[in-house]
């Protein structure tokens, strides 16, 4: 892989954390040359999106400050971790769900 090729792959696998526009655009991005490393972290922003999505609609029935901070953090600290193992250009699943996630969407640009 090329300087110019490591540059987009870290790219993709950057933008596919922001919101689920970027997972879009990221797996368009990807789509020709099929980077595992892109891949890799399409699949697991993908999956933090949803799950953010699902938890905080059920998150939303409780009137709790303590309860929305607590997911806030949670959700923060995960999506840092995983912008933060892109940029380094490692690919490392985001912890407790990140494996789950590789599985749940194993077909997913490949």
């Amino acid at each position: 892989m090329n300087s110019e090729s490591k540059v987009q792959g870290k790219t993709a696998a950057i933008i596919s954390y922001f919101w689920l526009f970027g997972v879009i655009i990221a797996f368009f991005m990807n789509n020709d040359k099929k980077h595992t490393f892109v891949s890799f972290h399409i699949r697991q922003s993908l999956g933090l999106w949803i799950t953010y999505m699902i938890i905080g609609y059920l998150q939303g029935f409780f009137d709790s400050f303590m309860i929305s901070v607590s997911f806030w953090i949670f959700f923060g600290v995960l999506f840092l971790y995983g912008i933060f193992t892109a940029i380094s250009g490692k690919a490392i699943p985001v912890p407790l769900i990140g494996n789950f996630y590789q599985k749940l969407f194993a077909n997913l640009g490949r």
